[in-house]
This record gives C-alpha cells, sequence and structure tokens, in this order.
C-alpha cells in the first residue's frame, strides 16, 4: 500500500500541533498551517521540491509577519484599576462643606471624608468635584 504525499505532510501538520497545544508555542502553529500547504501542493500533484518550497515559504512568511504582531499585541495590556486606584480621576458631589481641613463627599455611592488639595479653596454642598488622589481613607478633591 502506498500513501500519497499529501497524507504524510497532514500527520506532520498534525504532529506540529499537537506540541503547539501543549506547549503553546504558536511558532508550532504556523508550521502546522505550513504543513497543509505542503499537503494542499501535493494533493494538487506538484513534486517533492515544489512541496517543500511551499510548506518553507509559507511557514516562514507566517512567522516573519504574525510572530511580529503578535509580540506586540502582547505587550499592549490595559491597564485595569482597582481599588483606590480607580477612584482617582472620579466626580463626586459634595455633601458638607469641603475645604484644606475636610468635609465629606459622596464617592461612587460611598460616603468619604475629603480634603481640598488647595488649601485656600472651599466646595459648597452639591458641587461636583474631582478626586485627584486618595489619602488613607480621605479623598484628596479639586
Amino acid at each position: 500500500m502506498d500513501i500519497d504525499a499529501w497524507v504524510w505532510w497532514l500527520v506532520a501538520a498534525v504532529g506540529l500541533g499537537i506540541p503547539l497545544v501543549i506547549t503553546a508555542m504558536p511558532e508550532l502553529g504556523m508550521l502546522s498551517v505550513g504543513a497543509v500547504a505542503g499537503a494542499v501542493t501535493a494533493g494538487l500533484g506538484f513534486g517533492v521540491v515544489a512541496q517543500v518550497v511551499v510548506f518553507a515559504a509559507v511557514s516562514v512568511a507566517l512567522i516573519a509577519v504574525v510572530r511580529p504582531i503578535a509580540a506586540r499585541h502582547g505587550k499592549q495590556r490595559p491597564h485595569l484599576a482597582s481599588g483606590v486606584d480607580a477612584l482617582r480621576g472620579r466626580q463626586a458631589v459634595v455633601l458638607e462643606r469641603v475645604d484644606g481641613d475636610g468635609g465629606r463627599i459622596k464617592l461612587a455611592g460611598e460616603i468619604w471624608s475629603a480634603r481640598a488639595l488647595d488649601a485656600s479653596r472651599a466646595f459648597e454642598p452639591g458641587e461636583q468635584v474631582d478626586v485627584v488622589e486618595i489619602d488613607g481613607a480621605t479623598a484628596v478633591v479639586m
């Protein structure tokens, strides 16, 4: 029994795909796609040299193009602020007069003690303020 070349290419593709799943190395997936391209070339009746050239060309092209794109996206992780970091920059409503000595605001549905960033400035109840930072349990506002 003589097995066609395209079957061997598909076996190679699966053989490269299994370690891809185990090791999570995307390069193996790109080589696996190259092997599928070699199988298609063999299925179309081209010779061994053409199959190897197509395999190499597709694999190298994928590694050269996809890998840098994937690396760039891997570095651009979104910054998710949590805890007190998530409160910086938010708006709050003054409940009790806020000045350099203190006061109370409603921030993110909770009542917080607050003080003005500029000690000479005062905010009256009902005014909107911006939270500049959180200092302990006190919101610094402006």
